[in-house]
């Protein structure tokens, strides 16, 4: 009789629950608003039809709509888990995945209703920036663990920036000094974060198999900038490009450590969405000012790289949530 066939020592079947839902499935929406986002920005680049970013942006706001009420369920059925995970050091910067869905749902919204993207993203806005706040207050406890210091740390360190991305041309007459106000906190946080980061990545240990992924986050800070330096200042300059080719740069070079059979898939892996769909987002534009054809396609190589990655990710993430393995503790 083999070990695994006596009852005393078979593993207790776990229960999918509520409870486990991991904030980090926010990440969700961001990839999938930025997709949204991107085949948008296609249809000006290369003329592909608009329907293909409304059908994602409604695959985006009904997955929204979806983790919203489980999460609000998990919080209102188990806050002293929901509490856990905000007081995290590492968890707990996830929850700015939430503020910045808001803020990228209102750009997918504002396609349909001006007036209703622009409460959305100053709901957006406003969160942003008390998470951003909060976040900020922690650091200066002092006493930081060295080894908690990792790429998600630049989901609120970078969230600001995704306020001028997503609002650079609110029409409202305060909306520029917030505008600016998001641009200045979040470059010089995700500045500061970028460097922590780098720092801890060449002196410390590796990272876990189970936060490589979040290594693709390392591109936010410039493609994402480019996105919020070009949405304030409406034109497309050296400094941008700088941004943006750096951006590129050092996503190929993490890709060949991220993208490999021995990481194993997790809810982790939607970390590398959003700032994927940031390069595509950011290629498309600066495809569209330079209009050359190199550019052209680099971006249509990106956006396909994009759409797989997001494709694969929802499966698979679709699959173990019927298979009953993504709610387990």
């Amino acid at each position: 009789m083999t070990i695994a066939a006596h009852p005393t020592a078979a593993a207790p079947l776990q229960r999918s629950s509520v409870q486990h839902l991991p904030v980090n499935l926010f990440g969700a929406v961001m990839g999938l608003s930025g997709l949204s986002l991107a085949w948008r920005g296609a249809s000006k680049v290369f003329g592909t039809s608009p329907a293909i970013a409304d059908a994602i942006g409604v695959v985006a706001v009904i997955t929204f709509v979806a983790l919203a009420i489980g999460y609000l369920a998990k919080w209102r059925l188990y806050p002293a888990a929901v509490k856990a995970e905000f007081n995290h050091p590492i968890a707990g910067n996830f929850f700015g995945t939430i503020t910045i869905a808001i803020l990228l749902l209102s750009s997918v919204l504002g396609a349909y209703s001006e007036t209703l993207g622009q409460v959305v993203w100053t709901i957006g806005s406003v969160l942003t920036i008390a998470l951003t706040y909060v976040i900020a207050s922690r650091l200066f406890r002092g006493k930081g663990d060295p080894t908690h210091v990792g790429p998600a740390w630049l989901i609120p360190g970078v969230a600001t920036l995704d306020i001028a991305v997503a609002g650079g041309t609110m029409p409202m007459a305060w909306a520029p000094e917030v505008n600016l106000f998001a641009v200045s906190v979040g470059a010089v946080m995700a500045l500061v974060f970028f460097a922590m980061i780098f720092s801890r990545l060449v002196h410390h240990d590796p990272l876990p198999a189970g936060m490589v992924p979040s290594l693709i986050i390392l591109i936010a800070p410039f493609e994402v900038g480019f996105l919020a330096y070009v949405n304030v200042t409406q034109h497309v300059d050296m400094f941008a490009a700088l941004l943006f080719y750096f951006g590129l740069f050092l996503f190929v070079v993490l890709a060949a450590k991220v993208f490999r059979r021995s990481v194993p898939f997790a809810a982790s892996w939607w970390a590398i969405s959003f700032p994927m769909a940031a390069l595509s987002n950011a290629a498309l534009k600066y495809a569209h000012h330079a209009d050359t054809g190199l550019l052209r396609i680099v971006a249509a190589v990106i956006l396909a790289l994009l759409t797989i990655a997001i494709a694969v990710l929802l499966v698979r993430t679709l699959h173990r949530l019927f298979t009953h393995r993504l709610l387990v503790g």
